[in-house]
């Protein structure tokens, strides 16, 4: 197993023979089949994770994977991509933590190791614009993320309800900064606001129409 990891892990094979994102992500595909890894942070799979490794390298969505997958990659491409893939099999390093891309409820996140990587059932909640929770003539004019981690819930709903003014509250200064990033990214400074707080301690003395909370469920290994 070892040594055939090897032959397929040589880089002259990636720089001298595969030329399109699909031969690529074909080869990334049998280095990750291989390779033992553990999925779950946006893939169940080694093909659906070699897509999410190289198309957020390119500046591109992976759900656009059908337009671009004969694109032809530039040799400097390929070589960041080998780096990455040789980091994700060897480190076991999340891919989303690799590209630092990812994508919630259709929208891009810079994420990085100071926070968890989105994967919410909340967001099923937000494409289906909370139905099950209020009415389609209610409106929330302004809405509390509770945890808010890198921002994802938060911005997703600055998205649903423009109108709403968020504040997207999490204890860790270290979110807080990624949730800043995030904010200033998608241009939503005027519609959330993120405070460092130990949950309820330092928010402003009104009432929310709507309270969303996605604490963290899982420990730090």
């Amino acid at each position: 197993m070892i040594m055939k990891l090897n032959q397929i892990l040589k880089k002259k094979i990636i720089i001298k023979e595969l030329f399109s994102i699909q031969d690529v992500v074909r080869w990334i595909s049998s280095c990750f089949s291989i390779s033992n890894l553990w999925y779950g942070h946006g893939s169940d799979n080694p093909w659906d994770e070699a897509i999410n490794l190289v198309l957020p390298i390119l500046g591109l969505p992976p759900y656009i994977w059908n337009i671009v997958n004969n694109s032809r990659l530039s040799i400097k491409e390929r070589k960041i991509i080998f780096k990455l893939v040789i980091k994700r099999i060897e480190k076991r390093i999340p891919v989303v933590y690799l590209t630092n891309k990812t994508w919630f409820c259709g929208h891009e996140l810079y994420i990085d190791n100071r926070v968890l990587i989105p994967r919410s059932p909340i967001s099923e909640l937000i494409n289906n614009k909370f139905k099950s929770i209020i009415s389609s003539r209610h409106h929330p004019k302004y809405i509390l993320d509770l945890c808010t981690g890198s921002g994802c819930i938060a911005i997703a709903c600055a998205y649903l309800f423009p109108n709403a003014h968020i504040d997207a509250v999490d204890i860790s200064l270290d979110a807080i900064n990624i949730v800043e990033y995030n904010i200033q990214l998608h241009g939503l400074e005027d519609r959330i606001t993120p405070i460092c707080s130990n949950l309820f301690d330092k928010l402003p003395k009104y009432t929310y129409d709507l309270i969303i909370s996605n604490p963290p469920y899982v420990d730090k290994k």
